[in-house]
């Protein structure tokens, strides 16, 4: 569903399915609830966002994906695809992408292997693409932005809760690099975020993964946007019911 307008430009990516023969149901992951039923996602949208809560396989889903862009597993471009020497995820091997046409650039970021990543780029990279400035010797927010800024112009890229460093200003910042990116017409993002701030973005398709399959959600339907919101409207109403003292047990005394 779209709340906005988008680029006329159709995504890369265009579906993601699971070949069910490669699928075995009792084994990880595709025992997590939103694959036990197979999956078959069309991407209209050049932004999407996978949302749910921790250990609904938002972030297996996205290195999935990623290895199959030819991205390393803690993050990196094509170009650091086979720094780590392992192998593909169950995942991966059962996943099928359809492109038109098929993305040779883009990125793959994932939060909590920044600092590693960040580390490793020091050592083997002209830095010239990532601003000419070690993302090791800015602040965690400041490299993150750094990152998007200079490395993100075209092909599919690849986020996984990119919030992670960001305070809301920031977030905001962010939202602007995704709105360029995505008028743009040559970048597709694919995003796993909790924040409400970036899943407000106009236009992005939201998938959820908390309902036992992967589904459509809109974005006042989604857990974080309603938890958000009502917290925000009233937080006494919460602090009352989270910091209440447990009920004395009568010991009969």
């Amino acid at each position: 569903m779209k709340r906005g307008t988008s680029s006329a430009s159709a995504p890369f990516l265009r579906r993601i399915a699971i070949l069910p023969e490669k699928a075995q149901a009792d084994r990880f992951p595709f025992n997590i609830p939103a694959f036990a039923a197979g999956l078959d996602l069309e991407l209209r949208t050049n932004v999407t966002f996978f949302v749910g809560e921790n250990g609904s396989g938002k972030s297996t889903l996205l290195e999935a994906l990623a290895h199959c862009c030819g991205f390393g597993p803690h993050g990196g471009g094509r170009e650091h695809g086979g720094r780590s020497g392992e192998e593909a995820s169950e995942l991966a091997k059962a996943l099928r992408l359809s492109w038109q046409p098929k993305a040779t650039e883009g990125f793959f970021m994932r939060a909590e292997s920044f600092l590693n990543f960040a580390s490793y780029l020091d050592e083997v990279s002209n830095l010239r693409r990532f601003g000419g400035r070690s993302l090791t010797k800015q602040s965690h927010g400041e490299s993150f932005l750094s990152l998007f800024v200079n490395r993100f112009d075209r092909g599919i890229f690849i986020l996984d809760e990119p919030e992670a460093a960001l305070s809301p200003q920031r977030q905001l910042s962010f939202l602007k690099i995704i709105h360029d990116l995505d008028l743009g017409g040559q970048a597709q993002l694919i995003v796993a975020s909790h924040s409400p701030i970036l899943l407000a973005y106009p236009g992005a398709t939201l998938f959820g993964l908390d309902s036992g399959a992967i589904r459509e959600v809109a974005y006042r339907e989604t857990e974080h946007y309603k938890v958000s919101k009502e917290f925000l409207d009233s937080p006494d109403r919460f602090f009352k019911h989270l910091f209440a003292a447990p009920e004395e047990s009568d010991s009969g005394d």
